[in-house]
């Protein structure tokens, strides 16, 4: 559950700080941190699609562990956990979202350069303790398993009613909703995947650690970069500095350059923050000359990858009248 948890985590609030992002550049938004309609809406948003995600996430990681053939918690225990982790993720990730993407603005600095890595480093801080935080009160939910069973109602219902609420509320939260759920649904299925296979390939994960460490540096700085370029893009194609031709050019081929320089940069010096943590608590490595070449070619066809993935999908949802903000962060 956990990398379904984290990605989930980045892929809701990712989007969040891309739609404050465009609408501080086109003017929707003041640049000053006050509440308005506007930012309640996505504030709304926001929160329900985290309350359905973390449903669907505790489901589909229950259903893998059986495919997988796998032991686990029951199916009660996994909706609880990832429901109530999401719900403390949220109200921490909210807060620092918003903050961020308002003052960076204020600033003069572009939001859509600073919010993501930051929101994406503060989610895989946040995410693991509020998954152990959710296991305790877990625990102490478990005097009675009435009580238990009347707590998971409470949950389903509100996630029911909230999501129905939200999506008859304005314009704004129909759309984000409908655009943004399908997506954050497959999303949530692939990173409970993603889980399933880290899962059954710990036994050869922990006989080379520097990549078990590597794992989480590699998974939050390859999100960070393609979903910088996601937000540029988005940005530039609602304010016109990016035209949704078939063929790359001008500012989305600026961006793409970007994109690379960056990975050069960031890819090998994971690399050996992977190896040299390990070496630091004394744990064999794979060295520090291996690491950096799985880390630089690993995240270079990656990003070689996600670059085409990221434009294509950018303006095929533009040209069909979708937001690239709920759909490609």
């Amino acid at each position: 559950i956990i990398p379904g948890a984290i990605g989930m985590r980045g892929n809701i609030f990712g989007s969040f700080a891309s739609r404050l992002s465009t609408n501080l550049h086109i003017g929707i938004l003041s640049p000053k941190f006050e509440f308005s309609e506007q930012l309640n809406y996505n504030i709304f948003s926001s929160f329900v699609l985290t309350l359905v995600l973390s449903l669907f996430l505790g489901i589909v990681a229950k259903i893998l562990c059986i495919l997988l053939n796998q032991p686990s918690i029951s199916l009660m225990d996994f909706i609880l956990i990832s429901v109530i982790a999401g719900v403390i993720s949220n109200m921490i990730m909210l807060p620092i979202t918003m903050l961020v993407s308002f003052k960076s603005f204020e600033h003069g600095w572009d939001p859509d350069n600073i919010t993501s890595p930051i929101i994406a480093a503060f989610g895989d801080l946040f995410t693991l303790p509020a998954i152990i935080l959710s296991v305790f009160i877990l625990t102490a939910l478990n005097f009675n398993f009435i009580f238990k069973s009347a707590v998971l109602v409470a949950i389903l219902i509100a996630v029911i009613v909230s999501f129905i609420y939200c999506y008859r509320l304005s314009d704004e939260t129909h759309t984000i909703l409908k655009q943004s759920t399908p997506v954050l649904l497959l999303c949530s299925f692939l990173g409970g995947a993603a889980g399933g296979i880290l899962n059954s390939a710990v036994e050869t994960l922990l006989t080379n650690p520097s990549l078990l460490t590597l794992l989480p540096l590699f998974s939050g700085e390859s999100g960070s970069l393609i979903s910088i370029l996601g937000a540029r893009l988005s940005s530039g194609l609602h304010s016109g500095l990016v035209e949704p031709f078939k063929k790359p050019k001008g500012e989305a081929v600026h961006n793409f350059a970007i994109c690379f320089i960056l990975a050069i940069v960031v890819f090998p010096l994971i690399g050996l923050l992977a190896e040299g943590s390990s070496y630091a608590l004394g744990v064999v490595g794979v060295g520090f000359d291996k690491i950096i070449e799985i880390s630089t070619l690993a995240g270079l066809i990656l990003v070689t990858i996600m670059v085409i993935v990221v434009y294509y999908v950018s303006i095929t949802s533009y040209n069909r009248n979708l937001d690239p903000d709920n759909i490609v962060i």
